[in-house]
């Protein structure tokens, strides 16, 4: 079961009710920026965890107003949509909420474990357009100039430590994920074979330990050069874990070798 860091009590708790009755998953955004955009990813990837363990999900975003703009960023990023509001009762009859904010509004949100989460800093390359201009706009747009290397790079910092990011980082994210794809297209050319049962054990632990997604990777990074492993066994254990992490790693399937 999904156990989650509550940042009002510092104690972890359930993210689901015993029952597997609904539970709520509250963004609350205060505008469209690197941080907010956060907020919804690990929201996002609460809901995907949640559902993984057979728990139905409601999700909303509560913001001061409507955000274009953020809900385009979070398209992008691979988010589903939250419905837009800012009543935080559904009157759904849900047996928890849990409220994902930035890091310093803990103590802002209504009833319910609070999931914190740390800034974003975008620092543009020398003399880059977003040098220029520093609104939040443009630092979306260059963050989001390849989204699924952003998620990447943003999944692989705990979510409570604060994530710089540059041009470089953002490079380095890309040249992993496309070395993944190769990889899991590669591997997909073999005989199926299901995922290693002590495999599959460590990445849900990981992900069902306070949303631990620097530990899936790492389990991942294990996965693809582990001996003993079979290529097909590989692929079904990447195809397992991006059902959570929503990196698209099967893109490449039938490419050219």
């Amino acid at each position: 079961m999904l156990r989650i860091l509550d940042a009002r009590t510092g104690e972890p708790v359930p993210a689901a009710p015993a029952r597997r009755g609904l539970t709520r998953i509250e963004a609350h955004a205060s505008g469209p920026d690197p941080t907010a955009l956060r907020v919804l990813l690990t929201a996002d990837l609460l809901v995907r965890a949640l559902e993984l363990g057979g728990t139905p999900v409601w999700t909303s975003l509560t913001a001061p107003r409507d955000q274009p703009e953020l809900r385009t960023a979070g398209t992008r990023l691979g988010i589903r949509p939250f419905e837009f509001s800012r009543d935080l009762s559904s009157g759904l009859g849900e047996a928890q909420a849990l409220h994902v904010v930035r890091w310093d509004a803990a103590e802002s949100v209504g009833e319910g474990p609070v999931v914190a989460v740390a800034g974003v800093e975008w620092v543009p390359g020398a003399g880059g357009e977003s040098a220029r201009d520093g609104s939040d706009a443009a630092v979306l747009a260059a963050l989001l100039s390849d989204p699924s290397a952003l998620r990447l790079a943003l999944l692989a910092v705990p979510r409570g430590e604060p994530v710089r990011l540059d041009p470089a980082a953002l490079e380095e994210a890309a040249r992993g994920l496309a070395r993944w794809r190769r990889a899991v297209a590669g591997w997909a050319r073999q005989p199926s074979r299901p995922v290693p049962g002590e495999v599959r054990d460590r990445l849900r632990a990981a992900w069902e330990d306070d949303l631990d997604l620097p530990a899936v990777l790492g389990v991942l990074r294990e996965v693809e050069c582990a001996p003993g492993i079979p290529d097909g066994a590989r692929f079904e254990t990447y195809a397992y874990a991006d059902r959570l992490l929503a990196l698209d790693l099967v893109r490449d399937l039938g490419s050219p070798a």
